[in-house]
């Protein structure tokens, strides 16, 4: 059973403090909202991205960008699990770690993301998930208009008050697997606690796909996003 939690932790850096961004933020105008999910290995982007897909595909017409390293292994699940019709997800392997294509160079993601303007016209949101990857991992305002950071609780309750770029600064952080909590002895209640303290007003989820597959705070988190942007 997780123990009462009764000292805090000290911050010592400043947690609005992200890495350098090389890119000047894309202008809005005529094209879809670019959402980007990024995360550790194993926290769950995919499956995020999946019950994304299957609750907001019937309302928004939406495609999606996965980045790997060397494989297609992510587009591969999502077009297996038939979330979206295959042509509308495109895979980018990156062949380093996965910062570097959402943050230092975008061009791999910005090409794919055009293909998939082109093929698919009036496309309101593309998902570009980010390949596994550290709390530094945040994506460029040249790529994305908001970002979803996703870590879970088999990570250890330690991690929201790490810190890092990708817990202070990304739009929504969202708290996965829930469900395994007490398996792994993480203390659910610190980990918010935490989260909270580390990001200010910024917003934090916590969720399990197992109890709640498709979403819903986050999908409605999403739908909040595209309802604010200007026509």
């Amino acid at each position: 059973m997780p123990v009462e939690h009764t000292h805090t932790h000290p911050v010592n850096f400043d947690p609005t403090a992200t890495e350098p961004d090389p890119h000047a933020a894309a202008t809005h105008a005529g094209r879809a909202f670019r959402l980007g999910i990024g995360g550790p290995v194993g926290s769950g982007k995919t499956a995020l991205v999946a019950a994304l897909c299957r609750a907001l595909g019937g309302q928004v017409e939406l495609a999606v960008v996965t980045n790997d390293i060397y494989t297609t292994e992510d587009a591969d699940f999502l077009r297996g699990a038939g979330v979206l019709d295959a042509t509308r997800i495109e895979a980018v392997q990156t062949g380093c770690c996965p910062h570097t294509a959402i943050r230092d160079d975008i061009s791999a993601n910005l090409d794919a993301v055009e293909h998939l303007e082109q093929h698919h016209p009036g496309l309101e949101l593309i998902i570009v998930e980010s390949g596994g990857d550290n709390l530094t991992a945040v994506f460029s305002r040249g790529l994305v208009d908001a970002q979803i950071f996703v870590v879970d609780v088999a990570g250890g309750d330690k991690v929201p008050r790490k810190g890092g770029p990708g817990v202070t600064t990304a739009d929504l952080l969202v708290i996965n697997k829930i469900d395994l909590a007490e398996q792994v002895r993480a203390d659910l209640g610190v980990m918010v606690t935490d989260a909270h303290r580390m990001r200010g007003e910024l917003p934090v989820i916590t969720q399990s796909l197992v109890r709640t597959p498709d979403a819903p705070e986050v999908a409605a988190w999403v739908r909040d996003r595209l309802a604010a942007q200007p026509a």
